[in-house]
């Protein structure tokens, strides 16, 4: 048993050089040779626990996961409308962008059209951060301070207009245009839920 655990963290910790290597390289740039040089040890270690990079991307990706579900921690207290209401407050804010870099992300997004493994691993995730939001939702049509017909569709909705908003947020320099930006895109979140924001 605590073989399996040794194992897992050192898997744990390759990823993450991986993801600080592809960062700092690009994706495309971060050889296993180069992972290894930044942990410091021997690339026939990364070798030992992943065969290849594409094993490598496809942890990366459950790494992403990970990391985007912090997006959804929120305090103990309080009612299902104020969880709600934080989550869509980080969810429209720059925490993503502290999560995981743009760069990666988009990087590895890329993959999807050239292998179907990755492409399902990309619609795990953001089939997953769907279901989170409309776990969410549902808990407050329970609690009665929410009022919807489909939380699901509802939760899609929002979830098109946060990954567009990100999208084209890439290509815009100016902090504040991008602060006002997420602003319009967060009160259209809002709007659809019929809630002040």
């Amino acid at each position: 048993m605590g073989r399996k655990n040794i194992k897992d963290l050192r898997r744990q910790e390759i990823v993450k050089a991986f993801y600080k290597t592809a960062k700092a390289e690009g994706l495309q740039n971060a050889s296993i040779a180069k992972i290894a040089e930044a942990m410091d040890v021997n690339p026939s270690l990364i070798l030992h626990n992943f065969k290849n990079k594409d094993e490598l991307v496809l942890a990366l990706i459950d790494y992403i996961l990970s990391r985007y579900q912090k997006i959804y921690t929120i305090r103990k207290e309080g009612s299902a409308i104020d969880h709600l209401r934080e989550v869509l407050n980080n969810l429209f804010s720059r925490k993503w962008n502290a999560l995981i870099s743009d760069d990666v992300y988009y990087s590895c997004y890329s993959l999807i059209f050239r292998n179907n493994v990755i492409r399902s691993k990309y619609k795990d995730l953001h089939d997953s951060l769907r279901v989170w939001l409309e776990s969410h939702l549902v808990e407050c049509i329970e609690e009665g301070s929410l009022k919807l017909e489909n939380p699901k569709r509802t939760a899609n909705l929002i979830y098109t207009i946060l990954e567009g908003a990100y999208y084209y947020l890439c290509m815009e320099k100016n902090a504040a245009k991008k602060d006002e930006i997420m602003g319009q895109y967060k009160q259209h979140a809002y709007d659809i839920l019929k809630l002040e924001a």
